[in-house]
């Protein structure tokens, strides 16, 4: 731990990493609140979980359609333009929901603008990591990125719980808006935005796709988050309904992830790594099933948190290995949608076996989506690149032609 850490406080020493990790942070952590603020915004409004649960679906479909879309704008408008465009769009949206008395449809017509007009930080934070750090520190970075972002998990919806029960759910969704446009304008002017462009990409939407690092990313991280999700339901109908014990529970879960990101910074990342992380991720979760005492539930998820954050890791530097710098937003943006869509399928297969069997089925959902990527990691190994002896920078979009002598 002692030899990561130093790699980590060189890493953060390297002149505008420090400040453009923490600027992006700050702009996402909002994704961290908005979809409990408006859960609990419309269910306030209309009295029913029902009709939350619409509008809830109409944003999180807005999200996974974005992803991919507005990240390959960036290439053709450059990335200032498309951010500065979707947030105001996005700050707007959730404005109208907390502001608006509005039927149903509207509620859900305006989730699916906010949904559709998320800035994809994400993806470009992501496209400029490799133009800011030397090769060899680009895989500690995917790490330390993937461990720090567990914060948002961490604070975000204890935050907005707060504020949502304690002072309302309209100040909840304005303080998102707040948030949603400081954060996003301080990551918008910092300069590495400025100065980074992403060549436009010169393949059609989805080509990337067929690049096998990129799918394989794309369909690991729909299982993984599908897992989180689902414990995170199973948690909350454990404790009933979001009790100190869920939040503790779920904060260590997070934990797990947070410690495990940091210590395996620094490990080469080999085929086999993707299934040697999943297979933590799978133990633990397996574990959790033998009983929901909260000491249990609480060992169990911070061993299997541990792997989470280092199979993220490996997602973002395999993906953006294998394809050309011009389609790295892309690609990321794929890598997001596979997430999102993840985590609604996760909760909602949870959602049917706790209504089902009780809170256990959770957790065998959980641990079935993790076993299932598990299966993957191991059956598809060749798919997944072998980066001890390479760096993870995205192939350059000029290369030096071969010539005959």
């Amino acid at each position: 731990m002692a030899g990561a850490g130093a790699g980590y406080r060189e890493l953060l020493r390297t002149p505008g990493v420090g400040r453009i990790i923490a600027a992006q942070l700050t702009a996402r952590f909002p994704n961290g609140m908005t979809s409990l603020a408006i859960l609990l915004h419309i269910e306030h409004v209309t009295g029913s979980y029902g009709s939350a649960g619409l509008v809830l679906a109409a944003t999180s479909i807005g999200q996974a359609i974005a992803g991919p879309v507005t990240s390959r704008w960036m290439g053709r408008w450059g990335m200032r333009r498309v951010l500065t465009i979707t947030l105001a769009i996005c700050a707007l949206s959730i404005t109208g929901i907390a502001l608006l008395s509005l039927p149903l449809p509207a509620y859900m017509a305006l989730g699916l603008v906010a949904g559709l007009s998320t800035p994809p930080v994400q993806s470009a934070v992501r496209t400029i990591y490799p133009k800011m750090v030397t090769s060899k520190q680009l895989t500690p970075l995917f790490s330390l990125d993937a461990s720090l972002q567990e914060i948002i998990w961490i604070v975000a919806p204890v935050l907005i719980t707060f504020v949502a029960t304690q002072v309302g759910t309209v100040p909840a969704l304005l303080l998102i808006v707040v948030i949603l446009i400081g954060g996003g304008a301080w990551f918008i002017l910092s300069p590495e935005v400025g100065r980074v462009r992403i060549p436009r990409s010169r393949r059609g939407i989805g080509k990337v796709l067929t690049k096998a690092p990129v799918l394989l990313a794309t369909v690991v991280g729909f299982l993984l988050i599908g897992a989180c999700s689902a414990v995170e339901a199973g948690v909350v109908a454990t404790f009933d309904h979001g009790g100190l014990e869920a939040g503790l529970v779920l904060a260590v879960f997070s934990v797990g992830s947070l410690a495990g990101g940091l210590v395996s910074g620094r490990i080469p990342i080999s085929r086999w790594a993707m299934a040697r992380r999943l297979a933590i991720v799978t133990v633990g979760l397996a574990l959790t099933m033998v009983s929901l005492n909260v000491w249990w539930l609480g060992g169990t998820l911070v061993l299997a948190g541990i792997g989470i954050a280092p199979a993220l890791a490996v997602l973002f530097a395999m993906t953006s290995a294998s394809v050309k710098f011009s389609d790295t937003a892309e690609a990321f943006g794929w890598v997001g949608t596979g997430q999102l869509i993840g985590a609604a399928a996760g909760s909602a297969t949870a959602g049917f076996l706790i209504d089902d069997i009780g809170a256990a089925g959770a957790y065998f959902a959980a641990t079935a989506f993790a076993a299932v990527g598990l299966l993957v990691a191991i059956v598809f190994v060749r798919g997944f690149p072998d980066l001890r002896h390479r760096d993870a920078s995205p192939i350059p979009d000029t290369e030096p032609v071969p010539t005959i002598r």
